[in-house]
């Protein structure tokens, strides 16, 4: 038997170690370029999106105001409708310090949130519709905004009573003309990021559901803190024909629970 010596060994090694950052770089390399030309852009991919495939697809619309007049509140309007089989859709923005913005898992919901987010400084918003065949679509704007949207305390803890008002709700649904329900539901939450000057850790919901009355998931949205204060939602949601309510459950960080039960709309 031949003995192996240390060079072999570190041969071995080396090229081991190739392989296996072979791989990566593979990956990476089949991810088309940036339109917006983003320093951020392939790291995000990698880090948000498993590393592709991935797609530019102008059927997947991010919209963003063209002037943002608050920076801790910028309206974001996500549309993936004309993309069928969407199973996942994640909303990010590059410049962000906390990235990623929030995921929505339609369930019985269509392609489709509005919502508000912050904005540190001028960045590309993107969001990522993932389809069944396991392909990534992404579309992007960049939004102009200035700074400091992340680390701007939350406006509720200027009063002394902001404990009380955790978790109250307002709603309302809408029924469409295909037959789906429209939801719009503020709730209010601080949604701290835990980068403000005051310390404050961060105190965010992470995860709000949304249910048939006969208790089926119809949608689901998995927010981070970059979820404006008192997060407001708007989903397109297909309850059951019989369903008089939709009940809603949302879940933060430091084990709070909040329910509601929203009567389901009948007509505009």
């Amino acid at each position: 038997m031949r003995r192996l010596r240390c060079s072999d060994v570190t041969l071995g090694l080396i090229a081991a170690c190739g392989l296996l950052f072979a791989a990566p770089a593979a990956a990476l390399a089949d991810v088309p370029a940036d339109p917006l030309k983003s320093g951020r852009w392939k790291d995000l991919v990698a880090r948000l999106l498993d590393n592709g495939p991935v797609v530019l697809d102008e059927r997947v619309k991010v919209i963003v105001p063209s002037i943002v007049e608050n920076q801790a509140q910028v309206p974001v309007a996500v549309d993936a409708r004309s993309l069928p089989g969407v199973t996942r859709l994640v909303v990010f923005a590059d410049y962000n310090p906390i990235e990623h913005v929030l995921t929505l898992l339609p369930g019985k919901a269509q392609a489709y949130i509005s919502f508000r987010m912050k904005a540190e400084q001028g960045t590309p918003v993107r969001a990522a519709a993932l389809t069944s065949d396991g392909v990534w679509h992404v579309g992007s704007v960049y939004l102009d905004a200035a700074g400091g949207g992340c680390s701007q305390p939350a406006l509720a803890r200027r009063d002394a009573d902001w404990s009380t008002t955790v978790g109250m709700a307002q709603a309302r649904t809408w029924r469409e003309a295909d037959g789906q329900t429209r939801l719009r539901m503020r709730l209010r939450h601080p949604m701290d990021t835990g980068l403000a000057k005051d310390n404050t850790p961060a105190f965010h919901i992470e995860r709000f559901d949304a249910r048939g009355s006969g208790g089926e998931m119809l949608a689901t949205v998995l927010m981070q803190e970059p979820v404006s204060e008192d997060p407001t939602v708007t989903l397109l949601l297909r309850p059951a024909a019989g369903d008089a309510t939709i009940e809603t459950e949302a879940r933060d960080n430091n084990g709070g629970v909040y329910r509601s039960t929203i009567p389901a709309a009948l007509t505009e």
